[in-house]
């Protein structure tokens, strides 16, 4: 009887999972709501298990039932990689390359592989987004962006695809006319003396970090909507933060900000983190898409050579 399961009876029954009703479910998929019951039912009778307990006012799932739900949306995540995968390789050229790109992620590197897929494929137009946090991983789930770039080891989603790039660091560092640089006078400064002064922290413009906070040391606080403003608040003596070292290479060597002087943040101040290019399990990588994927693959792999 198992043989005789179909790809509907298991969109069905996620549905109605997902939604806590057969009317609601019914709604999602425009079908009645007898048509569902008897889909489910069909499916419990081929089964030979009950999925729903329907003694409530609300459909619950059985035991049974949470069990078998993560395969079934296993194997449903497993046949839309696979048609679009075959839709893919039946495809031409895309006609836009969409990208989302971690603030923490170095954007010159992104710049050269957009110049060669240019190069490749000059009729692909580009749209490029700079986002944090749970920004990149959002913006797949809300079909945005065809691929992204996330990083750390924060954001993950069972229906996104991620390789990893290269690795990143964030320092922390303040201005040279900050007290903290000048504060530890050659010793190292413990977690309460960072929380003594104001940090500057980016916000997450998602649902997924779930209000969370990550690095956060201090409870005195200023929360920026984007890396460039963080940046610039830093270097004008606000306060303290973590920016990748990429950006404020320059800013080191020429004194304008300095390492903050502790371990509470990784040692010299210095924390690493993955950078991963991610895109749905569920669309396939077009041709421009492939090419700038291998493009930045290389450019990490040269970035990494000693």
């Amino acid at each position: 009887m198992l043989d005789a399961l179909t790809l509907d009876q298991m969109r069905t029954f996620v549905t109605v999972a997902e939604a806590g009703s057969f009317r609601s479910a019914a709604t999602r998929l425009s079908r009645a709501q007898s048509a569902i019951s008897h889909a489910i039912a069909n499916l419990e009778g081929q089964l030979g298990l009950q999925l729903f307990d329907r003694s409530g006012h609300r459909p619950a799932l059985t035991a049974e039932g949470k069990a078998l739900l993560t395969d079934i949306r296993e194997v449903l995540l497993r046949v839309g990689a696979l048609k679009a995968r075959a839709h893919g390789l039946s495809r031409g050229v895309e006609i836009e390359l969409s990208l989302t790109i971690d603030v923490l992620f170095p954007i010159p590197l992104i710049g050269a592989a957009l110049a060669g897929l240019r190069e490749q494929y000059p009729s692909v137009s580009i749209r490029l987004a700079i986002e944090p946090l749970g920004g990149p991983i959002a913006a797949l789930l809300e079909r945005r962006s065809a691929l992204a770039i996330t990083v750390g080891e924060n954001f993950r989603d069972p229906r996104i695809a991620i390789e990893a790039l290269t690795s990143m660091e964030a320092i922390a560092v303040v201005a040279a006319t900050h007290p903290l640089a000048r504060a530890g006078d050659g010793r190292i400064l413990s977690r309460s003396e960072l929380a003594g002064h104001l940090q500057i922290v980016q916000i997450d413009p998602t649902p997924i970090s779930g209000a969370q906070d990550f690095g956060v040391l201090s409870p005195q606080t200023c929360r920026v909507t984007g890396q460039d403003t963080k940046h610039a608040m830093i270097l004008a003596g606000l306060g303290w933060g973590r920016l990748p070292s990429w950006l404020i290479e320059r800013d080191l060597a020429e004194g304008r900000l300095v390492r903050v002087a502790t371990r509470a943040l990784g040692r010299n101040a210095q924390l690493p983190a993955e950078a991963y290019l991610a895109h749905r399990l569920d669309e396939a990588m077009g041709p421009a898409a492939r090419a700038f994927a291998q493009a930045l693959a290389l450019l990490c792999e040269v970035r990494a050579r000693p």
